[in-house]
């Protein structure tokens, strides 16, 4: 009777440590799942808003505002100041606004080593090639792109535009003319930090 009550009382700690074991295996499981299914659903949203200062002389101003969400950064802005008609903009390399001329912000955002092209062309293009937008009669412009070539503070040197500047330029973008389009002097500069 003895020996039946230890093997009654050994098979109950058994049965009661396999339970309790398996319970954590299934609790671990369903906690690892559910974040796994919730690190695949976050959306991470990445505002800026940053201010374009006049150079060279210009009276532009304006804000263009950048968005990231679901791997595509969107720039909207609008830009008063202008001369009627169209003018390039481009990001380029440094977020360095500081010198009059807006030349301090240095040249085209190139990050990918190709020459100066329109956007998306199969000869190439450089990251910071955004093209021209056209002011109004009453000097306005406003401008939307849209791209997932673009990334706000990823890391990624290829994509990322932080520490970048946005230039806007007196003349057109030819989209040909090597190193930069010959576009002219740079009007308007806002650096893009966060």
């Amino acid at each position: 009777m003895k020996d039946l009550k230890l093997v009654v009382l050994a098979f109950t700690l058994v049965f009661a440590i396999s339970c309790k074991n398996s319970k954590k295996e299934n609790e671990t499981t369903v906690e690892t799942e559910a974040v796994k299914n919730v690190e695949n659903t976050i959306v991470e949203n990445k505002d800026l808003s940053i201010l374009l200062s006049p150079k060279s002389g210009s009276d532009i101003k304006g804000t263009l505002n950048f968005t990231e969400e679901n791997g595509q950064v969107t720039m909207n802005g609008t830009i008063s100041g202008l001369e009627a008609g169209k003018h390039a903009i481009h990001i380029h390399e440094k977020a360095d606004c500081s010198s009059d001329d807006g030349k301090s912000s240095g040249g085209h955002w190139n990050p990918t080593a190709q020459p100066h092209g329109a956007w998306g062309d199969s000869t190439g293009y450089h990251k910071g090639d955004i093209g021209n937008l056209t002011a109004n009669a009453n000097g306005i412009a406003t401008i939307t792109k849209t791209t997932d070539e673009w990334c706000m503070g990823c890391g990624d040197k290829t994509k990322d535009i932080l520490g970048k500047a946005i230039i806007v330029h007196l003349g057109v973008d030819d989209m040909k003319s090597q190193p930069s389009g010959d576009a002219g002097a740079r009007i308007g500069c806002a650096g893009i930090i966060q």
